[in-house]
């Protein structure tokens, strides 16, 4: 065969095999986006979904059930676009509920910019002594956007219930009224959905557990979001003991300065949970209720 011709054959042999390979990269990219979406949809269809998401050393939780929405916190302020970009993935259009659980910018310094982007029913967060209220530039955002936008904001009532589609969350935390410590104005709930339970309450200290012990409204959880990101301040013995988590999420960023999870709080939890994930080597996770069965999908397993 000439050399001309061999070439000119070679040549679309070579193109006929680019084409080829773009086509399957094209397929494989295309499979890949409609298995995120039907993973999405999956995850936020029938029942109840908890969305327990990173944002670094911080908490954000995002609840959904039958087309209902609730946010508990929203990490620092330069994770707004995570957690706005999140909610999106997910066909957030609306928030029934925000629960600010309480005033630190790792938990509410990204509220403004959440309010501003969805329609808000109802703000709930815990009643402040003058002497606790930031004068921290987010917390001003925060109020100027619920005030821009005609924000219903609440004080948390303890024993208040939430309905949220099938589901019911009761408020049992904060039961004191002044604290030397931020941490304990924390707002705390029990989520229920049929046999399923969630326990979650933001920052809440070894002295808010011992009043919400007292006061009686603590009782077993099947997932339990771990108090103060992991810290050794929260998760005291007498107050697993009642609980007795079967999962828990720890909420803490990758090689925070703070040392969480403490290796305490991990023993301790070992002693209940067969399950433990942590948003620093899971990622985002989330928990699928259908009533009576858990299914926990993490965005990575641990290594």
């Amino acid at each position: 065969m000439p050399m001309k011709k061999k070439a000119k054959k070679n040549a679309k042999a070579d193109i006929k095999s680019r084409a080829v390979l773009i086509i399957m990269i094209l397929l494989a990219a295309a499979a890949e986006a409609l298995y995120q979406y039907y993973k999405a949809q999956k995850l936020n269809g029938d029942g109840l979904t908890v969305h327990f998401v990173d944002v670094g050393q911080g908490d954000c939780e995002l609840i959904c059930c039958d087309g209902k929405n609730v946010l508990i916190d929203c990490g620092e302020e330069s994770k707004a676009a995570d957690v706005i970009a999140y909610l999106n993935k997910y066909s957030v259009k609306n928030l029934d509920y925000i629960i600010a659980t309480h005033p630190h910018s790792d938990h509410m310094g990204s509220m403004s910019r959440v309010i501003e982007e969805y329609s808000v029913g109802e703000i709930i967060m815990p009643h402040l002594p003058d002497k606790d209220i930031p004068t921290s530039r987010y917390f001003e955002k925060f109020l100027a956007a619920c005030d821009a936008h005609k924000t219903k904001v609440s004080e948390a009532e303890t024993g208040r219930k939430l309905e949220i589609g099938g589901a019911e969350a009761e408020i049992i935390s904060p039961n004191g009224e002044s604290y030397d410590d931020v941490n304990n104005y924390s707002v705390g709930i029990i989520l229920n959905y049929g046999m399923n339970s969630f326990f979650m309450a933001g920052d809440a200290e070894t002295l808010s557990e011992k009043e919400m012990l007292k006061a009686g409204r603590l009782r077993d959880v099947d997932v339990y979001k771990a108090g103060h990101h992991g810290s050794s301040s929260s998760g005291s013995a007498a107050f697993l003991k009642v609980i007795k988590p079967e999962i828990s999420v720890i909420c803490c960023g990758v090689n925070n300065s703070y040392g969480h999870p403490s290796q305490k709080t991990l023993k301790a939890l070992k002693k209940y949970s067969t399950e433990i994930y942590r948003t620093d080597l899971n990622g985002s996770v989330v928990i699928h209720s259908d009533g009576t069965k858990l299914t926990v999908t993490p965005e990575r397993e641990s290594k």
